[in-house]
């Protein structure tokens, strides 16, 4: 299947919720979906709609998750199957899991102003971890990691962009930023209580585990 290519806008609202898929215009009065939170489409206004089933809520908190990390289906489910392996609630480790691919720490530090942004800056080489090149949106770091933009990247009017306007989101407390140095470090991982994503994972587990 190929990647979505429509307005990310209509994903919001397909999933009734701020999945903040294009970085700042989601935090300031331009978000199309506090202009028009229902459902896209010429039915999207109704407001008495047929219940959804169990397996259909399911479904929704999946896509809502898959779409927030913009991934594609085959890639999450064996996110999933990794995290199912793993010791403790599958859910948290799911979850935890997407947290650390190298293109959501990019987001998560301000250096992209959203999750697509920061895949495409990582693909076209702009990141040093740990003082090498790794150019893989799925690269999962560690704690200890050190995420640096390149020294010739530094002027690339994106980054810049993304720095100056991270305050409006703030970076996690599990994150160390040196805008100075143009770095961060993973000082932890994250609680489950620290992810602060209105997501019920274990509608997510019960969804794959059927």
């Amino acid at each position: 299947m190929a990647r979505y290519r429509g307005s990310l806008c209509r994903l919001c609202r397909a999933e009734s919720a701020k999945l903040f898929l294009k970085g700042d215009r989601c935090y300031s009065d331009k978000c199309s979906f506090e202009r028009r939170s229902y459902i896209p489409g010429e039915h999207g206004q109704i407001k008495f709609r047929r219940k959804a089933s169990d397996y259909g809520t399911q479904l929704r908190e999946k896509q809502k998750l898959k779409r927030t990390f913009g991934l594609l289906e085959k890639s999450f489910k064996a996110y999933f199957e990794k995290a199912e392996k793993q010791k403790g609630i599958a859910g948290t480790n799911l979850l935890l899991l997407l947290e650390r691919r190298l293109d959501n720490m990019v987001y998560r530090l301000g250096f992209a102003n959203s999750r697509g942004e920061a895949r495409q800056l990582v693909k076209h080489n702009h990141f040093l971890v740990n003082d090498k090149k790794v150019n893989i949106p799925s690269y999962l770091v560690k704690i200890g990691d050190k995420i640096q933009v390149k020294q010739k990247s530094r002027k690339v009017a994106t980054i810049l962009d993304a720095i100056e306007t991270v305050a409006r989101r703030g970076i996690p407390e599990w994150l160390e930023l040196d805008k100075g140095d143009f770095a961060g470090v993973v000082k932890v991982l994250p609680t489950r209580e620290e992810l602060t994503m209105p997501i019920q994972e274990q509608l997510v587990v019960d969804f794959y585990s059927k």
